[in-house]
């Protein structure tokens, strides 16, 4: 089933501010990486359990923050990027905290989630971006991550493969048009 997502403001004549684009993103890239999560079931691809499919949730939303990060650096100057990425963090910081509170319980799970995401971000930037997107290696690591996550199990050896040549294309796709549809 394809993933619709609305990308566009019902108000397009009113200028949105950096946050409320963020908080759009976010919620944007929330229903991206739970779409890609699900496919990879969908694929036969097996989860031990929520905890599991959490944090491949989680390593689609940091790959997507670089992405989003990407795309800024070429269009907002250094101030407007920092403001956008900081808000983009801190409502994926909500989602995740609230997603992950409803399905394991009580818990700190926002934390945790912004320390992977500083810890991504480190690796992610030794990895080329162009005007056609991610190159393969930035790719490979996200697919990288997930097939750590995921293990090696049977079932599960080739989720890299998805990753890196469907699933991770794919939702750069989908974040960059919405992305762009949303400064229109």
């Amino acid at each position: 089933m394809a993933l619709r997502i609305k990308s566009h403001w019902k108000d397009d004549a009113r200028a949105r501010s950096l946050p409320e684009i963020a908080s759009a993103l976010a919620y944007i890239a929330w229903r991206i990486a739970l779409d890609k999560a699900i496919n990879l079931h969908c694929e036969r691809f097996v989860y031990r359990d929520d905890a599991q499919r959490l944090a491949v949730i989680q390593e689609y939303l940091v790959f997507l923050v670089q992405i989003a990060d990407r795309l800024a650096h070429a269009e907002l100057d250094e101030a407007e990027r920092r403001t956008l990425i900081v808000e983009f963090a801190k409502k994926l910081f909500g989602h995740v905290q609230d997603n992950s509170q409803d399905l394991l319980g009580p818990g700190d799970y926002g934390g945790p989630f912004i320390a992977l995401l500083d810890t991504r971000s480190g690796e992610y930037a030794e990895f080329q971006f162009a005007g056609d997107g991610p190159s393969y290696a930035f790719l490979r690591h996200l697919g990288h991550e997930i097939q750590c996550v995921m293990g090696e199990s049977e079932a599960n050896r080739w989720v890299i493969d998805q990753v890196m040549d469907k699933d991770g294309w794919d939702a750069y796709k989908h974040f960059a048009r919405a992305y762009h549809n949303l400064f229109e």
